[in-house]
C-alpha cells in the first residue's frame, strides 16, 4: 500500500545557528524571536556573571558553578562547553519537550557545539553564519571593547580554523552582513522553510 502524502505528519527540526564569535549569533536570534517565528527559542544555562542589560530565564539561564557542575553530574545538559572560559551548556529537556510538542528547536552554539550536536543527532539542521569578509569580522571584534588586542587575535586565529571545518561540519552557509540583519533572518527562514519539504524528513529523536 502506497503511503498517503496527505497524511504526513511534519516532524520538527532540531535547528543550530552556529559561527564564530562575532559573527552575530546572538543577533539573530534575538531578531528570529522578535519577528514572533513559531520556534522554540533554547535558553541555554551558563556559570558566567549576569551582565546588566540580560534578563535571567529570556537571555541566559544564569547558574553558579557548583549548580553547573551537578547538573553535569546528573546528565542534565544535551552540550556543554568551556567557551574561553564560560561555561554553557543546553538543557536536555527544555529540547526534548520542545520537541515532543512539534515544534522546531532553534539553538546558538559555537562551533564546538555545534560539531557535538552533529555527533550526537546525525539529522539535526546546522547553519553556519559567516561575515561578509574576515575584516568586517575583525572590525566588530574590536567594537565590542570585551577583549584585549591579544584576545581579539586569539579569537581570528580561531575563527580561521573553523571556517576550515565548515564544509565537512554544517547543511547551510548565510551570511550575516552589516546592516543586512533581516536579510539574514529570511535566508535561514527559506532554509527551515525548504527542509520541510524534503521527501525523506529529517528526524531527531532524544
Amino acid at each position: 500500500m502506497q503511503p498517503n502524502l496527505y497524511d504526513r505528519k511534519k516532524e520538527p527540526l532540531l535547528i543550530v545557528i552556529s559561527g564564530p564569535s562575532g559573527v552575530g549569533k546572538d543577533t539573530v536570534v534575538k531578531r528570529m524571536r522578535e519577528r514572533g517565528l513559531p520556534f522554540h527559542f533554547v535558553v541555554t544555562a551558563t556559570s558566567r556573571p549576569q551582565r546588566p542589560h540580560e534578563i535571567d530565564g529570556v537571555d541566559y539561564i544564569f547558574v553558579s558553578q557548583g549548580e553547573f557542575d551537578r547538573m553535569i553530574e546528573q546528565d542534565e545538559l544535551l552540550e556543554h562547553a568551556d567557551v574561553y572560559g564560560q561555561q554553557k551548556g543546553i538543557p536536555r529537556e527544555q529540547v526534548r519537550e520542545a520537541l515532543e510538542s512539534g515544534l522546531d528547536v532553534v539553538m546558538r552554539l559555537d562551533v564546538q557545539g555545534a560539531r557535538t550536536i552533529r555527533g550526537l543527532f546525525e539529522e539535526a539542521l546546522l547553519i553556519f553564519l559567516v561575515t561578509q569578509d574576515e575584516e568586517e569580522l575583525i572590525r566588530r571584534l574590536k567594537e565590542r571593547e570585551t577583549d584585549t588586542p591579544e584576545a581579539v587575535e586569539l579569537r581570528v586565529d580561531m575563527v580561521r580554523q573553523e571556517m576550515q571545518t565548515m564544509e565537512e561540519l554544517f547543511d547551510y552557509c548565510v551570511v550575516n552582513a552589516d546592516s543586512q540583519l533581516d536579510v539574514a533572518v529570511d535566508t535561514i527562514m527559506d532554509i527551515i522553510n525548504a527542509e520541510h519539504q524534503r521527501t525523506k524528513p529529517r528526524k531527531v529523536r532524544l
